[in-house]
């Protein structure tokens, strides 16, 4: 069964993110990567469903999708994919995506599937954290999202330290503890120290940032396995 990808459109980049792209190169470099790699995942996706073999499904933002690595496949996603030979990858992220995104798209989507998945991941919160009009729904939001995943599935949490980002820390260790899932864990050296790690647009990782996620998310991945 093919994907309906008209509810898993990236989101348009808000008012200051399109001033900022049109006037720093290294935003604007980055941003143009967001149609293409979406496109490749569409394409990477429809072929993954057409193939046999173990299903992942990848749930989340633009970090999921890649943006930021030099391709749309050495994101964290596509570097670990690389570690598991006959592994089909559905990648269901959205740039600019947010908690509420998943809820009401990506999971949608995702119990659209013929095939039920052997793994699902999560990544996501960054975009809530920084927008004003999305943090007083953040942890409801997010309590209600990590209570749709099935038991085993594989959540990343948030590597800051700042108050909001405890918040979201807390919800998901509870979640844990409460519902057989998994945890990444950012808050890892590896994902916290950004010194070269950073695309040209100091936001998104670079593929050696990327790298340090991956290896992250494989040692979860293979203990949820």
């Amino acid at each position: 069964m093919g994907l309906d990808y008209c509810n898993l459109s990236n989101r348009p980049p808000g008012r200051l993110l399109a001033l900022a792209a049109r006037l720093l190169p290294g935003v604007r470099t980055v941003q143009d990567q967001v149609a293409p790699y979406a496109a490749a995942w569409r394409r990477h996706n429809d072929a993954a469903l057409a193939a046999t073999g173990p299903l992942w499904v990848a749930l989340g933002d633009s970090m999921t999708q890649g943006i930021g690595a030099g391709a749309y496949d050495r994101g964290w996603v596509g570097q670990v994919a690389g570690r598991l030979p006959g592994w089909r990858v559905v990648n269901l992220a959205i740039a600019g995506g947010r908690v509420r995104d998943v809820l009401d798209r990506q999971l949608a989507a995702l119990h659209s599937l013929d095939a039920r998945p052997d793994l699902v991941t999560l990544l996501i919160g960054s975009n809530d954290m920084v927008n004003p009009r999305l943090r007083p729904h953040l942890n409801t939001d997010l309590a209600e999202l990590l209570r749709g995943l099935p038991p085993g599935a594989v959540v990343g949490n948030q590597p800051g330290t700042h108050a909001t980002a405890l918040d979201v820390n807390r919800i998901i260790d509870d979640a844990v503890a409460e519902r057989g899932l998994v945890l990444a864990d950012l808050r890892d050296p590896r994902t916290r120290h950004w010194g070269g790690k950073l695309a040209e647009d100091h936001f998104h990782p670079n593929e050696r940032g990327y790298a340090g996620m991956a290896e992250v998310f494989e040692e979860a991945i293979r203990r949820a396995l």
